[in-house]
Parts: structure tokens; sequence; C-alpha cells
């Protein structure tokens, strides 16, 4: 309970205290003051409330962007680790092509012909 919900409960009391002196004594100028004061202390109250909700969201709001951050980080590692796998994968692949290349040059001059006619062939407008 913060400081306002303490306020205008303790206001509201004292509101409908009034009220009810004001209705024994027949005064009818106390009575509006009481009525007046229990409107207010239970619009303090609300304020109170809401401002207390308000503070419990925006601590919410701060934990779920600190758990956020801290996931977004993670998924930046685990992407970082990623490619520095698939550089060395591809690093390695490419040098045991070249490697394949030099030591089997016949096959691979072959290889690259058919390749070479094969992509020619799709491209032509007409088969």
């Amino acid at each position: 309970m913060n400081r306002d919900q303490f306020r205008g409960a303790s206001r509201h009391i004292k509101g409908r205290a009034q009220t009810a002196l004001g209705g024994v004594t027949g005064d009818p100028a106390r009575q509006v003051r009481g009525a007046v004061n229990q409107v207010a202390g239970g619009a303090q109250y609300a304020y109170g409330s809401a401002r207390d909700r308000a503070e419990d969201l925006a601590r919410d709001g701060r934990h779920l962007a600190h758990a956020a951050r801290e996931r977004a980080d993670d998924w930046i590692e685990d992407g970082r680790r990623f490619v520095g796998e698939a550089r060395r994968h591809g690093r390695d692949y490419g040098r045991r092509a070249v490697r394949y290349a030099e030591t089997n040059r016949s096959s691979t001059l072959l290889g690259l012909v058919a390749a070479a006619f094969a992509l020619g062939w799709f491209a032509r407008p007409t088969r």
C-alpha cells in the first residue's frame, strides 16, 4: 500500500465520520463536507492503486526486456559459432577440392567440360 492509497482510505473514513456526525447533529454543511471527503478519498485511493499497478507493470517490463536481451545475446553467440563452423567447413572442403583437382587433373577437366556442356544445353532457347 503506497502513500496515496493510505491517505485516500483515511480521507474516505474521515468523510464517512463527518457525514454520520452531520446527520446526528443535523448539520447539512458537515454532511456535504463529509460526502466530498468520501469521494475525494475514494479517488485518491483509486489513483494510488493505479500508480501501484503501473509501477508493477514497469518492473515486469524491465524484467522482460532484460530476459529478451539475454536471449538475443545467446542467439547472437550461437550465430557467431555457427558462422565460424561453416567458415571452417567451407575452407576444409575447398582445400579438399583443390587437392583432388591437382591429383586428378584429367577427371577434373572432364567433369568441368561435362558441366559446361550441360549448362550450355540447358541455357539454349530451343532444344
